[in-house]
Formats: structure tokens, C-alpha cells, sequence
């Protein structure tokens, strides 16, 4: 019994072992498998926004089309430093706007300051002198000396030196004039003193502008004519006007006691205002420019003027019966201050109610267009294409109505369930409407700038009336002439039209077979709907600016795994010149990996989705990696990049040891069919998480190194909604959410984006009276759901999504009896402002905890206080 043990025994008993080795080794596999040893905080830490931009610069060619002929300059930064560029269409030539070290040389030699080529301190570039010359302002230390017609002068000398006779006499005016003043505490001392450069670009010589003054930066308040002879804003609640002379007058001193106003208005009263609604700290700014006055100048509501300065128009809107919302800054000193306004609610009676004004500037007369049609409508103005070439680019042009004429004001008015709008025109004289163009639809119409032919007599609309978005053709009278362009393709936006060819030129996406759909592309046609011919070939994303000529364009193009380029075309779709190609060697040197593209799958198995995925640039494929999904569900914008973005937050995220997407859901977008668009019409709660749930499903079965059983997601606003339904959804997927200032609870969210996207219906009783009822589901409903972790952030100060959106989810996880976090912003609005850095690693730390199973707990934020160090950014009070 108890002898030698036999063979079979001792081979039993190997055999056990062996199937324990087996065992254990498999076990311990799978634990060095199921996660990285470590969250990379390292690498995540090199690979933020404010490092990447010091190892790639410009991405795109912004042009800026002069007044005479077809050119245009341009400046463009790489690793080398900044050059402009001066660029020719007709004779395909770009050359340097001037020679950089020629321009360092006789900067330092007359700065006495020393300066190189890679490093010019050079704005606000002008073109002069019939654009023979420019203009440019430099910055420097008052206490600095200059070189002035072979004389040494400190800066400071230069103003007294070079005033001319009028400007002394000003000053003496002044100084007279605040003799009489009550002493206040005087402004801080300026330091440093904006010098004019003029340059010659035929000889190539430079010089000091002499007496040269900065021109004024436009006052906030102040909204000027077309021909810069009239200035409108307001005071109080009501609007006034002042011309030339006395707004110069302004500009030197606002609270000039010479200056003379008129009023236009006198019924202008609180919530049923003609001033522009203000936080506390915008209008402390512009009251202390009139010392303290009361009643001082504020923007008046958007003005929009006629194109020959005669008249203009404005939408007032009586809110007085509209709910009240508040915000508390507790930071505001020396005491805690409530903010107040009025905040339109979904389904709510109340709201406000519009109205179009329309003044007449000699008579200081005014019109209200007779618009009155639908309850609780909205208007717009349509507006005049803003030309190529800008006439001076510190004074961008005012909005202008469409009309070249003072007599018509064109606008569109909408139901208050979005279903119908209307195209109208107004007589400004009578305020008597004519209706032009119907637009009606079961989910809701959305629309393009208007745009008129031939002083008026024709005009090209968009529609998505056969489930595209299309242009048409019709007659001054509304009467429809033709469709111009037709497919299972969206247009994006008119370009340009060349009325004397018949030739429109417009953006569209989803024509190309075989490319991501929401690549853009220039296209032209003729506007009989014949010709049609693609401008900007290629498989990448585009974006153009045409001259107003319309024979040359520049279009920039890249994808996210593309080096963005910049080429110069004319009007037949000809390549002329090659301008620039970012430069990414530095990025590359420095172990920058491109994102890959994907498509998968919508939940329906039919309809393809698009999306991005970036990986740890230290990616190893035998490694198994949690996968973060960084949502926005739309409908306006899915959110998934198309264009080289290295400066994205989701390239840094990846780095910790994850792997990141971005991709599409249905009802996520306006740039597919209405169909995919209006998907979530009705279900504004749930209607993107599935596809979201089936593409990181794919994405796995596809790739072996994505853990399905750690499954991260984030997003801000309204992802930061459908982060957190995507874990009461299908709380066994999502194990971790970070969510941040979501309308978690959508009925009281802003009325207009709640009841557009989710719809409102519309109820006539046997009286004819109209009301609306909305309803909604919202995550606070599924709070019992919960099982992952997630973190819930808000801004206390947020005035787009109110934080009672978080709390009241916050409230109801808490009766639920779930453990969850919670983040707030103190100070901080809708996109946390300065705090947006620190907030990246709050959220990048919440993933690595729960992800990772590793992250870091010093007290200090150390990537963050590195970078702050290192860009000179770091503030005592932080």
C-alpha cells in the first residue's frame, strides 16, 4: 500500500503539472496581455497641443487678394521661420514679398535693435500706394533709441518731434479739458510704442513712418456705414447715430463732451431692448472708456445695412415674458455677483418674439416690416457675399442687406417647429411682405445665403426638397426656372457666380466615388445645370478662396494622414503653381505617427461610417489596449477630424496607452443625405449609441490589439450627453465616461437646438388656438443604470449649457445610490476657457485609473506645470 509508486501514477501526476504549467502560464499571459505596465505620462506629455506647435507651423495658405489685377500675398510659417509671398495668377509667379535678411539688416540699423531673418517682428501688413508699397507696424520698448535721418532719438522723442501743429493743438485741448476733471487714478504708464514701416517693393527700400499713430481699434459699440459716413449703437436701451466727425471725436476720447449724438429710438426698455445683451464684465470694460457713465455706449443688435449707406435694419426681439436663467460668478470681487438673463425653454408658452426695423438715415425715420405670419416664428436677414479683397483690413465691411438697392430688404421667416420657411422680400418704404420661395417639411428646413443675379432679377436658392441639398434657379417673382445642380450629392456653399459666363462655382461632398463622403471639392457648373466639372480632384478634404474675378482660386487640401498642401488654380480646374507643403519633418523626427482612417458599419448593417483612429506612438500589435471613443453625436457635426489636425487632444490622449477613435453614427451629420441627417429626429436621446456600440464592436473583431472589454468614452457638450447615456444605455459596454457640460436634460436646453433636433408639436385647438408640446427622454431617467465609472464636469458659469444640466443627472445618480465623480470649473462658461489644459489631464488621469489600473497621484500636476514653465505662461496666482 504504501510502496514504490507505479509508472502511471508518476505520469498522472506529471501530466497534472503540466496542465497547471499550462494553466498558469496562460493565466499569466493574459494578465501581461491586458493591460500596458504603465499609463505613458510621459510620452502623453510630449505630444500636447503646445508642444506640437512648436514642431509644425502653418498648415494652410490664407491669401489676400489686392485691389489691382489677380494678386495676392500671403506669410507662411515653418521650423525655418516666417516668409511672405507676393503671388501673380496671370503670369504664374510667386516671389518673396521681400528679402528677409535685407529686411533684418535696415530693421536693425534703424531700430538699433538686432533682428534676423527667421525672426521678424512684423503686423499688420497693408498695401498702399496703389499697391505699390506696404505698410507694417512694429512694436518696441519706449526707452529704446532709433535712428531718424542720421539721428540717435529714444522713442519716446519721436511723438514730440514729428507732431504736426493740429495734433499739439489737440493735445493742449486735452490737457486743458482734463484740468477741469475731478483727479481719477491715471492709467498705467505705457511701456512700449507701435512704429510704421513703409517698404517699397520696386526699389526695396524701407522707412520709418514719421509721426506715424496706430490707427484706432474699432470701438465695440460702433457699427459702421458701407460708405463710413454714419455710425449707429446704443445707449441704454434705445439706438443712436452719429457721423464721421463726431466718432472721430470718439475714437480719441469717448467721453468728449463736444460729441454729438442723435437718437433714433425711444421705446427701447429692458428684455425688449435695441442693445445687445452683455455679461458684467463686458460692460464694465466699455464704462470705464466714458468714465463711469451710466449710460454708456454698448453694441446695439446686429445692424445690417444698405449697400449705397442710405438705410438699415435690425431684428428686435421682446423677451419680456421669457423665462428667467441665472449663473453665480464666485469669483468676482469683492463679493459673489448673480447674472441674470432671459433663456427660451423647450415647449415653454413664452418666448421671444421678433420683429423687423427698418431706418432711414436721412429722415432718422423708421418702417416695421409687416413679417407677422407664423406663432413664435424666427427671422434672418440675408446678406451681400463679402468680396475677396477686403478695402482696408483693420475696418472689415459691415453686414450688408442683399438688395443694391435701399428700396427691398430680402429675409426668410420660419415656423417655430422649423417645418416651413419662407423666402420674402420687403418694401423698406410701406413694410408690405411678399412671400418669393416656400419651404416646407416634416422634420425641419434648414437653408443657405440667398443669392440674386442681375441686380435681383434672378436668384439661386439652396434646398434639400428631394432629400439632397441642391441649388435652383428661379425669377425675381419666385417663379422656379431650373434645378442647377442634382445627384446623391450635398452643396455645401456658393463660392463665387460669374453672372457675365452663367457659370456658378460652388463646395460640395459625397459625389466622389470611392472617398470619404464629407471630403469637400470645388465644383462649377453652368446655371442652365449643364457642364458640370470638378475643379479640385483628389482624395483629400479641400477648401478654397476664389478671387472675386473668379479666374483664379487657391485651394488647400489634406487628410488627417496627409501632409496638408496649398495650389494655385484658375477658373477651368489648371494647376499653376504650387505654393506650400507643410512642413512635418520636425513632427516625423520627433516620432509623430499619422492616424489611420477606417469605415465600418452602422448598426443597420447598410449605411457606412467614418471615422479616425490614433494609436500610442510607441504601438506594439501583440499588446491588448482599452479603446476610448471621443464622441459628439450632432446633428449639426459628427465631430471626426478630415484634415490634418496634429494639434489634436485625442493624438496626446493615445499616448497614456490607449487606443482613441472618432467615428460617425446616423443623424450625426448635415453633410449626408436628410435621410441620414434627420435619423435621430424624435429620439434625440438614443439615437446615436448603437452605431457608436457596433462600430468599436467591428473595430475589434478586425483588430486583435483593442480590448472589447474596456471600452472608454468621452465627449464634451452634447457629447458630453451622449457619453453619459451611452453608460445607462448599455451600462455593460461602456465601463468608463468622462462627460462634460452635457444638456443631460434636454427640456431646458436652448428652445431653438432642442426642439429643432427633436422635434415640437404643433396643436390647434377648436378655437384656432396654437400651442406646442414637447417631450423628451432624458439620462437623469436611466440614473438606476449605472455600473461603469464616470466623471461628470460642468463650468459654474456655464450660460449655454446650464450647469443645472449636470447637477440634475448628479441629483439623480445620488437617489439611485450610485458612486460617480464629479468636476466644477469655478468661473468658467460652456468651453472651460483657460482651464481646458488642466482639464485634459483631469480626464486623461480618470481613463489611466480605470483603464489602466495605473495613473498618477502626486498632488501637483506635473505635465501641466512643466509646460506652464516652459512657454512662460505660468501665473503667480497658479
Amino acid at each position: 500500500m504504501f510502496g514504490k509508486p507505479g509508472k502511471y501514477f508518476v505520469f498522472n501526476r506529471l501530466l497534472q503539472a503540466a496542465v497547471w504549467f499550462f494553466i498558469l502560464a496562460v493565466f499569466y499571459s493574459s494578465l501581461l496581455l491586458a493591460a500596458p505596465e504603465k499609463a505613458n505620462y510621459e510620452l502623453a506629455s510630449r505630444w500636447t497641443s503646445a508642444k506640437v506647435s512648436k514642431l509644425v507651423f502653418d498648415l494652410a495658405v490664407d491669401p489676400n487678394w489686392l485691389k489691382t489685377g489677380e494678386r495676392f500675398w500671403y506669410s507662411y510659417e515653418t521650423p525655418q521661420g516666417k516668409n511672405w509671398y507676393l503671388v501673380d495668377p496671370v503670369s504664374r509667379l510667386k516671389k518673396p514679398l521681400f528679402d528677409n535678411a535685407r529686411m533684418a539688416a535696415e530693421l536693425t540699423r534703424i531700430l538699433l535693435t538686432p533682428y534676423d531673418a527667421q525672426h521678424l517682428p512684423i503686423t499688420k501688413i497693408k498695401f498702399v500706394k496703389n499697391d505699390t508699397a506696404i505698410q507694417f507696424e512694429i512694436e518696441v520698448p519706449l526707452d529704446n533709441k532709433v535712428s531718424v535721418d542720421g539721428q540717435v532719438l529714444k522713442v519716446k522723442e519721436l511723438e514730440k518731434r514729428f507732431l504736426d501743429k493740429e495734433k499739439e493743438k489737440e493735445k493742449e485741448q486735452d490737457t486743458e479739458t482734463n484740468k477741469t476733471r475731478e483727479e481719477k487714478p491715471a492709467e498705467p504708464e505705457k511701456k512700449t510704442k507701435t512704429l510704421g514701416f513703409e517698404y517699397e517693393l520696386a526699389s526695396g527700400k524701407l522707412s520709418l513712418i514719421k509721426g506715424y499713430e496706430p490707427k484706432p481699434k474699432r470701438p465695440r459699440w460702433a457699427s459702421i456705414s458701407p460708405d463710413q459716413r454714419w455710425v449707429v449703437f446704443a445707449r441704454g436701451h434705445n439706438l443712436f447715430i452719429m457721423d464721421a466727425e463726431n466718432y472721430a471725436k470718439a475714437l480719441k476720447k469717448a467721453d468728449d463732451k463736444t460729441i454729438q449724438e442723435i437718437q433714433l429710438t425711444t421705446d427701447g426698455e429692458e428684455h425688449y431692448s435695441f442693445a445687445r445683451r452683455l455679461r458684467e464684465d463686458e460692460k464694465k470694460e466699455l464704462q470705464k472708456a466714458e468714465k463711469d457713465r451710466k449710460d454708456f455706449r454698448t453694441p446695439s443688435v446686429m445692424i445690417f445695412w444698405s449697400q449705397d449707406s442710405k438705410k438699415f435694419a435690425c431684428i428686435r426681439q421682446d423677451e419680456r415674458k421669457v423665462g428667467d436663467l441665472w449663473v453665480i460668478n464666485s469669483l468676482s470681487q469683492p463679493r459673489p455677483t448673480l447674472e441674470s438673463y432671459k433663456y427660451g425653454m423647450p415647449g415653454e408658452e413664452n418666448q421671444p418674439q421678433p420683429e423687423i426695423l427698418i431706418f432711414d438715415v436721412g429722415t432718422k425715420s423708421r418702417v416695421k416690416v409687416k413679417a407677422e405670419k407664423f406663432k413664435d416664428p424666427t427671422y434672418n436677414i440675408f446678406t451681400a457675399p463679402r468680396k475677396a479683397v477686403v478695402e482696408d483690413p483693420d475696418e472689415p465691411p459691415p453686414a450688408r442687406w442683399l438688395s443694391e438697392t435701399s428700396d427691398k430688404l430680402y429675409f426668410g421667416r420660419q415656423t417655430r417647429d422649423l417645418h416651413g420657411y419662407e423666402v420674402c422680400v420687403a418694401d423698406t418704404a410701406s413694410g408690405e411682405v411678399r412671400v418669393l420661395i416656400s419651404e416646407w417639411l416634416n422634420t425641419y428646413v434648414e437653408y443657405q445665403p440667398l443669392r440674386l443675379l442681375s441686380g435681383g432679377r434672378e436668384m439661386i436658392w439652396w434646398s434639400e426638397r428631394d432629400g439632397w441639398g441642391h441649388y435652383y434657379l428661379y425669377d425675381s417673382n419666385g417663379q422656379l426656372k431650373n434645378q442647377i445642380t442634382r445627384g446623391e450629392f450635398n452643396c455645401q456653399g456658393v463660392v463665387n457666380v460669374d453672372e457675365k459666363n452663367r457659370i456658378l462655382y460652388f463646395m460640395a461632398c459625397g459625389r466622389e466615388k470611392g472617398e470619404d463622403p464629407y471630403y469637400t471639392h470645388l465644383y462649377r457648373i453652368r446655371l442652365d445645370g449643364s457642364e458640370l466639372k470638378l475643379l479640385t480632384p483628389g482624395n483629400f478634404n479641400h477648401s478654397v478662396s476664389m478671387a472675386d474675378s473668379a479666374s483664379y482660386f487657391v485651394v488647400n487640401y489634406s487628410r488627417v494622414d496627409t501632409a496638408p498642401k496649398a495650389e494655385l488654380y484658375d477658373s477651368t480646374g489648371r494647376r499653376l503653381l504650387e505654393l506650400e507643403t507643410t512642413d512635418v519633418s520636425r513632427l516625423l523626427e520627433a516620432g509623430f505617427k499619422y492616424p489611420e482612417s477606417f469605415t465600418v458599419k452602422a448598426a443597420d448593417g447598410i449605411t457606412d461610417l467614418y471615422g479616425v483612429m490614433y494609436k500610442p506612438f510607441d504601438f506594439d500589435p501583440n499588446q491588448k489596449y482599452p479603446i476610448i471613443a471621443y464622441v459628439y453625436p450632432g446633428p449639426q457635426t459628427e465631430s471626426v477630424s478630415k484634415s490634418f489636425s496634429p494639434r489634436n487632444q485625442n493624438v496626446a490622449l493615445a499616448q497614456l496607452g490607449f487606443i482613441v477613435i472618432e467615428v460617425g453614427n446616423r443623424g450625426g451629420s448635415p453633410m449626408r443625405s436628410k435621410w441620414y441627417h434627420n435619423y435621430g429626429y424624435g429620439n434625440l436621446r438614443d439615437y446615436g449609441l448603437a452605431d457608436k456600440k457596433y462600430a468599436i464592436e467591428q473595430l475589434a473583431a478586425r483588430h486583435t490589439f483593442i480590448d472589447l472589454n474596456r471600452v472608454g468614452i468621452y465627449g464634451h457638450s452634447g457629447g458630453g450627453f451622449m457619453t453619459a447615456a451611452a453608460l445607462l444605455v448599455y451600462p455593460d459596454f461602456f465601463k468608463v465616461g468622462v462627460a462634460s457640460a452635457g444638456n443631460h436634460e434636454n427640456n431646458i436646453y436652448n428652445r431653438w437646438w432642442s426642439e429643432k433636433h427633436h422635434g415640437v408639436k404643433e396643436v390647434v385647438d377648436k378655437d384656432g388656438n396654437i400651442k406646442f408640446e414637447y417631450s423628451i427622454d432624458k439620462n437623469s431617467e436611466l440614473a438606476k443604470n449605472l455600473k461603469g465609472r464616470l466623471l461628470l464636469a460642468t463650468g459654474d458659469m456655464d450660460d449655454n449649457v446650464h450647469p443645472a444640466n449636470t447637477l440634475r443627472l448628479a441629483a439623480a445618480l445620488i437617489k439611485a445610490g450610485k458612486r460617480f465623480d464629479f468636476f466644477i470649473f469655478p468661473g468658467q462658461r460652456h468651453g472651460f476657457g483657460d482651464m481646458n489644459d488642466y482639464w485634459f489631464w483631469i480626464r486623461a488621469d480618470y481613463f489611466a485609473r480605470y483603464l489602466l489600473g495605473d495613473f498618477s497621484q502626486t498632488v501637483d500636476l506635473i505635465e501641466l506645470q512643466r509646460e506652464w514653465e516652459q512657454s512662460g505662461t505660468k501665473k503667480s496666482s497658479r
